[in-house]
């Protein structure tokens, strides 16, 4: 069948799945992007992305070409050929909470036909594949996976920003239930993406997403703590790192911040934690403790503001605080378990007076009790103290480092007088 004739449904239209969504519709699918906030649909339909990586133009382009449709209601995935669920997979009290994908999988199986492929692309722990979405599918269908229709997994890769290694260039993890599955699987993919990658089975997929996120999240906790210790040694952790990081062998970046934040270190690590302690009874001790450190790295930046301000004689109860950057990245409007959120909590618990400049996040993601402003000389006269939290590429850091207004900077953006490194 050509591709102009297949029918492909992208359950979430988020930042997987609208890049997704618009990498299918160039190679000629038909694309239904479905999305149960009815606020993000409408915004779609007018041709309205908030996926930095997606431009409005590019998506208006896709509308135009009458090959996508975004929709709230799955009577649009009638006949598809091949859905792709890239719905959201949180931790609810340090559990995971995959009911995002048991909706996705009961409302497509109402559509799943003889033929038809499911490919999931949500994070989760190994075996969520075969032990959960396949019995759904099963049972809301009437069909056999062992011969009706096919199913894989493929861990999504998304880096929102990353101008070299987009979704089109990123080696594609990909596997089925089987032979045949991994067959239909792999063909999508090889035609959408440069580079596919099979593996065994939709477990060891599953388990490569969390390796690679776990791998993350504990070198980052690494030198998040060696950057506390540093700190009190008296030595720069940040030029430490740079000269480590002339080693041509050994050894691989990593800098300290904030804390973590997105869908991915926050969240991943733990699934991982979670299934080692349900199935086996033990605690994976190297994500317990990177999960300890990352997730006090905004008590720590309140530790480092309070001892800031008490240098100007200054408590932190009845002081303003300017943040810069909410997003938990550099140029993506992401707000999803940002440590400036934390960070937030905790100065507001201190009795301070937030306001944040921030023109990635949107007005209906912007944290409550915090005060939206621009950033301009008048502005920071108002202020006590700053903390750069996010280095977004659109912040006029002269202005920063030219104030008297003293800056506590997280992410090893400025020099000045008036800055201090994390």
């Amino acid at each position: 069948m050509s591709l102009n004739k297949q029918k492909v449904v992208v359950v979430g239209q988020g930042y997987v799945g609208l890049p997704v969504a618009m990498r299918a519709v160039q190679v000629g699918y038909k694309v239904v992007g479905i999305d149960v906030d009815k606020r993000r649909v409408d915004g779609l339909r007018n041709g309205v992305s908030y996926v930095e990586d997606i431009s409005n133009e590019e998506l208006r382009a896709a509308i135009a070409s009458g090959n996508y449709v975004a929709t709230d209601d799955y009577q649009d995935a009638v006949d598809f050929d091949v859905a792709v669920i890239t719905v959201p997979t949180p931790l609810r009290e340090s559990v995971p909470d995959l009911s995002y994908i048991e909706e996705s999988a009961e409302s497509l199986a109402a559509h799943l036909t003889v033929g038809s492929t499911v490919i999931l692309e949500s994070t989760t722990y190994p075996g969520t594949t075969e032990e959960l979405l396949v019995p759904i599918l099963e049972r809301g269908s009437g069909l056999r996976s062992a011969g009706d229709f096919y199913v894989g997994y493929s861990p999504e890769r998304i880096d929102p920003g990353n101008k070299t290694w987009g979704f089109v260039e990123t080696p594609k993890v990909v596997s089925g239930l089987n032979a045949q599955a991994l067959e239909r699987v792999r063909d999508f993919y090889d035609s959408i993406v440069e580079t596919t990658v099979p593996v065994s089975s939709p477990r060891e997929a599953e388990m490569t997403k969390l390796l690679e996120n776990t791998f993350r999240h504990v070198n980052i906790a690494l030198v998040n703590e060696l950057a506390i210790f540093a700190n009190q040694l008296g030595v720069n952790v940040w030029e430490s790192i740079e000269a480590a990081s002339t080693k041509p062998f050994g050894f691989m970046k990593f800098t300290p911040g904030p804390g973590v934040g997105g869908h991915c270190l926050p969240v991943d690590p733990s699934y991982l934690s979670w299934q080692v302690r349900r199935k086996l009874g033990q605690n994976f001790r190297f994500v317990e403790l990177a999960n300890d450190i990352n997730d006090h790295m905004p008590d720590y930046v309140l530790q480092r503001l309070m001892m800031l301000l008490n240098k100007q004689a200054r408590a932190l109860s009845g002081s303003h605080i300017l943040l810069c950057g909410l997003s938990y990245k550099r140029d993506s409007g992401d707000i999803r378990e940002s440590p400036s959120l934390r960070l937030i909590e905790l100065l507001l618990e201190a009795g301070a007076i937030i306001s944040a400049v921030d023109h990635h996040v949107e007005t209906y993601r912007w944290p409550d009790n915090v005060r939206r402003v621009e950033l301009d000389s008048s502005t920071l006269e108002m202020f006590d103290a700053s903390v750069l939290v996010t280095d977004h590429t659109d912040v006029d850091y002269e202005l920063l480092v030219s104030s008297d207004v003293p800056v506590l900077d997280t992410r090893n953006r400025l020099k000045g007088a008036n800055v201090e490194l994390l």
